[in-house]
């Protein structure tokens, strides 16, 4: 885990350079463990503060819960301390949520990411008393994802700043498009915010945020932590430079369509990298998509 620097002053809980990892999978679609280690040590070696595992690019809704132990405990074996595991325990019910929060800690997680129940689109007062049952019921540090665009639900900024004064809640992945929400809570509050939007990357951080939870960053890890450092070292024109060389791949990665996890794997599997096949509902990027990955990646890489 990450200590900020004096310049940088800011909670980092988990780090301030985290990926959402893909959760590999074996050709035949099973838990490939040795690829999450071999992935999850990569990603370390490149950068990364903090893995979080089994989370929107891990697809979590179609791993079950024992894949989702497992993982855990595959990835601390391969990462030791070198780097924190926050492990996504969100559902769209409380009662499964605490279920997976227990297992994540006992099988070695150092967080956990919780995101708004979907589906049943339940009113403030209830996302509150949700996230305050699994906060109570687990002794681990909690992040709460807010992601509206797939739950259909926001933690809107004052549900935020309440939750906000409970201890184990510590920090926020922001994913509701909404900076003057997010600077609203910033204002207010200590929780330790990371963007899960690759594109806002150096704003967030530029304004108080604690760093990122990238999912472009699960195939160059060292050029987003690049992006950061050189906020950090004071170089603000670099660090735009960099953010902005990220936009191309980043666009098709995350804008053309598919989801992260399709597209994240279908490049990895042309790098040679542990991947395997997204499980069903989704399905894998065609051919001409997987080669436009490739070119932006290629590009970006050598510039």
């Amino acid at each position: 885990m990450t200590t900020p620097t004096m310049a940088t002053a800011r909670p980092t809980p988990f780090g301030r350079a985290l990926c959402a990892m893909i959760t590999p999978f074996t050709a035949s679609g099973a838990l490939d463990l040795d690829g999450a280690q071999r992935l999850a040590e990569r990603l370390v070696a490149e950068g990364c503060d903090g893995l979080v595992l089994s989370g929107t690019t891990g697809e979590s809704p179609t791993t079950t819960d024992e894949e989702k132990a497992e993982l855990i405990r595959a990835v601390r074996a391969a990462v030791g301390e070198r780097a924190s595991i926050v492990a996504g325990v969100g559902t769209a019910d409380t009662r499964h949520t605490v279920e997976l929060a227990l297992a994540a800690e006992k099988a070695g997680a150092d967080g956990l990411l919780a995101v708004t129940p979907y589906y049943s689109r339940p009113p403030q007062d209830a996302v509150e008393a949700h996230f305050r049952e699994l906060a109570d019921a687990s002794g681990l540090p909690i992040t709460l994802y807010d992601i509206p665009g797939r739950t259909g639900t926001r933690i809107e900024p004052e549900t935020m700043i309440r939750l906000a004064g409970h201890p184990r809640i510590v920090a926020v992945k922001d994913c509701a498009y909404d900076l003057l929400g997010t600077q609203q809570v910033l204002a207010e509050t200590e929780l330790a915010y990371y963007t899960g939007c690759d594109e806002y990357v150096l704003a967030l951080y530029a304004i108080g945020g604690s760093g990122y939870v990238g999912t472009v960053a699960n195939v160059v890890p060292r050029h987003f932590r690049s992006v950061i450092d050189a906020f950090d070292a004071g170089d603000t024109g670099e660090a735009a430079r960099l953010q902005q060389r990220t936009i191309a791949l980043t666009e098709l990665m995350m804008c053309s369509g598919l989801p992260g996890s399709v597209t994240v794997k279908a490049l990895l599997g042309r790098l040679g990298m542990p991947s395997g096949p997204v499980r069903a509902p989704l399905r894998p990027a065609d051919r001409d998509t997987a080669d436009g990955l490739l070119r932006a990646y290629e590009r970006l890489v050598s510039a």
